[in-house]
C-alpha cells in the first residue's frame, strides 16, 4: 500500500495538470479577448488620411484632415452624393449652379472659420465637409480626433436600429476572439446593417462599424431618419397644353423665306424651331441666321419660336469649348442677348456626337444656361438620342430637373453608313420612351418623330448605301416604281422593295399610318408633346396623324 500511494498521487497530479491544461485551452478558445484594435489599421488610414464610410460601406478613396477640418475628394462627391459641384481645371475654379445664381470658389476662398473651402493636392480637388453639407441632402458625421479618422455619410431614410441590452464590445469581425473596436454601453443605440445567425454587423454612435453578438441586442426596429436640408427648386417654364413642334431646317439667310411654304401644310403646330445658331469654334462664337421678320410672322400665326443651336461644325470640339467657365459664360450671354434681340420664346439645344469626356461640361452648360432662361421666362429644350448605355453621360436625369423640356429624337435607328433597316420602328420608339421616362418626368418629355425614311440600295457587290427621303418623295418613288407594299406589324411600317439597274432597293416607309402608331405611343404615355423632323419633308396627310385628339 505504501508503494501504491505515491503512484496514485502522481497519477492524480498528472490528471489535474492535464485537466488544467485542457481547461486553459478551453478558456483560451472561448474567453472573449480584451485586445483593442488599432483604428488606423481597421480603417486602412494613416496620419491625416480620413476614411470615407458611405451607407456603412468603406470607400476606396479617402479624405484628408487639414486646417482643423475634413475635406473629401470632389471626384468621390460627384460620383456618389452630389454631381453639381463642378471643377473647372482650366481656370482652377469651383462652380455650383443654383436655380437662380452661380456660386464660385477657388483655392483662396475661405469659409466662416477662416479655413479654405477647397484644397488642390496631387491633381485632386478636396471640398470641406461644411461646403458639401450646405448643398447636399445627406447625413454627415466626422470623427477626426486620434487615429482612425473617418467620416460617415448616409442617405436619409429608414434604417434598422436596436438597443444594447448590457455592456459589451463592438468587434472587427464576428467572434469573441476578434479585436475590440469600441465599447458599447447598456441602452446604447446601434444601427443594424446586417444580421447573421449569432452576430450582427452594426454601426455605433461614435462612428465605428463592426460586429456584436445578437444576444446583446434588443429586437430590431425600423426608424426613419431625415434632415432639415431644403433642396433647391428648379422651376420650369412650360406651355399650356400639349406641344406640337416642327423643326425648320434653315441653312442660309434666304432659307428664312421658306417659312410660309413650310407652315402651310401643318395642322395643330404651335412651336417652330428654326436651325439658326451654329457653333463655329471653341471660343463660344456661333453663326446666326436669325430674322426678326420670321419671328413676327410666326407670332402672327400663334407659333412660338424656339431657335436651335447646334455643334455640328468640324471646327468645334465640344469637350474643349464647354470646359472653360469663361467660354460658357460668353456663349450663354450671347444666346440670351439674341433671344431678347429677336424676341424668341425659347432655345433648343441640339448637341450631337458628344465624346464621353464632354458630358460633365455639357450638363454644366445646361445648368448655367437654365438660370437666365428661368429668370426671363425663356423655354429651354434639349434634344437627345434614344437612351442607351453609350450615351448615358448626356445625364437625362439632370436634364429633366434643370431644363424645361427634354426631346427624344425617336429616329435614326438605322442610319447612313450602318446596316439597312427602319429609321424608326415602333419598338424602337416604345423602348426609347420607356427608357426616357425612367429619368425624365412625362410632363417634360417630348417624343420626336421622323418625316423621312431612308431608301436603301444594295449593289451587285453587296455594298449598301442609302439616302434620306421625305414622306412626299418616298410616296412618289413607290408610285413611279410600282412597288408592292407589305405592312409589317413588328415595325408598324409598310415595307417595299424593287430591283433596279442600280441594284436592289428597299425601304421602310414613314407615312400617316406609321406616324399614327408612334403618336398613339406618345399619347398613351401622356407625354408633353411631339416634335417632327423636318418641316417640308411631309405631306398634308402626315399632319392628320400628328394630332392629340
Amino acid at each position: 500500500m505504501k508503494k501504491i500511494v505515491p503512484v496514485l498521487t502522481a497519477v492524480s497530479l498528472i490528471i489535474l495538470i492535464a485537466a488544467g491544461f485542457v481547461g486553459f485551452r478551453v478558456l483560451e478558445r472561448y474567453m472573449p479577448t480584451k485586445e483593442r484594435a488599432d483604428l488606423a489599421e481597421v480603417y486602412h488610414v494613416s496620419g491625416d488620411e480620413t476614411a470615407i464610410i458611405y451607407n456603412y460601406e468603406q470607400q476606396e478613396q479617402t479624405g484628408i484632415y487639414e486646417n482643423g477640418q475634413t475635406y473629401l475628394p470632389i471626384s468621390w462627391v460627384n460620383d456618389h452624393i452630389n454631381e453639381r459641384f463642378y471643377w473647372d481645371s482650366i481656370e482652377d475654379l469651383l462652380v455650383y449652379a443654383l436655380p437662380d445664381q452661380i456660386v464660385y470658389a477657388d483655392a483662396e476662398t475661405k469659409g466662416s472659420n477662416g479655413a479654405p473651402l477647397l484644397l488642390v493636392k496631387d491633381e485632386e480637388v478636396y471640398l470641406t465637409l461644411g461646403l458639401i453639407a450646405n448643398y447636399t441632402d445627406v447625413q454627415i458625421q466626422a470623427f477626426d480626433s486620434g487615429d482612425g479618422k473617418r467620416v460617415l455619410i448616409n442617405d436619409w431614410g429608414a434604417r434598422n436600429v436596436a438597443r444594447v441590452k448590457k455592456n459589451t464590445s463592438l468587434r472587427i469581425k464576428g467572434g469573441v476572439k476578434s479585436k475590440i473596436v469600441t465599447d458599447l454601453g447598456r441602452d446604447d443605440t446601434v444601427t443594424v446593417i446586417d444580421t447573421m445567425e449569432k452576430w450582427s454587423r452594426v454601426a455605433s454612435t461614435d462612428g465605428n462599424v463592426g460586429y456584436v453578438e445578437n444576444k446583446r441586442l434588443s429586437d430590431v426596429e425600423s426608424q426613419k431618419f431625415s434632415g432639415n436640408f431644403e433642396a433647391p427648386v428648379y422651376k420650369s417654364t412650360s406651355m399650356s397644353g400639349k406641344i406640337v413642334l416642327g423643326w425648320h431646317q434653315v441653312t442660309t439667310q434666304d432659307g428664312n423665306n421658306s417659312f410660309d411654304s413650310v407652315v402651310t401644310k401643318t395642322k395643330g403646330m404651335n412651336v417652330i424651331s428654326p436651325t439658326w445658331f451654329s457653333l463655329t469654334d471653341n471660343n463660344g462664337n456661333y453663326k446666326s441666321l436669325a430674322s426678326k421678320d420670321y419671328v413676327a410672322k410666326a407670332h402672327a400665326k400663334g407659333l412660338q419660336v424656339w431657335a436651335l443651336i447646334d455643334n455640328f461644325s468640324a471646327d468645334v470640339q465640344t469637350e474643349t469649348l464647354l470646359a472653360s467657365t469663361s467660354t460658357r459664360r460668353k456663349l450663354i450671354d450671347s444666346l440670351i442677348a439674341d433671344v431678347e434681340k429677336y424676341d424668341l420664346d425659347g432655345l433648343n439645344l441640339d448637341f450631337e456626337s458628344l465624346k464621353k469626356e464632354a458630358g460633365v461640361h455639357y450638363i454644366e452648360f445646361i445648368r448655367e444656361l437654365s438660370i437666365p432662361c428661368r429668370q426671363k421666362g425663356i423655354i429651354l429644350s434639349v434634344d437627345n438620342y434614344v437612351p442607351a448605355g453609350y450615351n448615358s453621360f448626356y445625364d437625362l436625369k439632370e436634364q429633366g430637373i434643370v431644363a424645361d423640356y427634354v426631346i427624344m429624337m425617336g429616329y435614326d435607328e438605322h442610319f447612313a453608313g450602318g446596316e439597312a433597316g427602319s429609321v424608326s420602328s415602333i419598338n424602337y420608339v416604345k423602348n426609347g420612351i420607356a427608357g426616357m421616362l425612367e429619368n425624365v418626368p412625362r410632363e417634360k418629355l417630348i417624343g420626336g418623330v421622323p418625316f423621312y425614311t431612308r431608301l436603301w440600295t444594295e449593289a451587285g457587290d453587296g455594298t449598301i448605301t442609302s439616302k434620306a427621303m421625305g414622306i412626299a418623295e418616298e410616296k412618289r418613288w413607290v408610285d413611279n416604281n410600282q412597288v408592292e407594299l407589305t405592312w409589317q406589324a413588328d415595325t408598324a411600317q409598310y415595307y417595299g422593295e424593287v430591283q433596279t439597274s442600280d441594284g436592289a432597293q428597299f425601304l421602310w416607309m414613314e407615312e400617316e399610318r406609321s406616324l399614327k402608331e408612334k403618336m398613339n405611343v406618345i399619347r398613351q404615355n401622356d407625354l408633353a408633346g411631339v416634335a417632327c423632323w423636318k418641316l417640308g419633308f411631309e405631306d398634308s396627310a402626315a399632319w392628320d396623324s400628328i394630332q392629340w385628339n
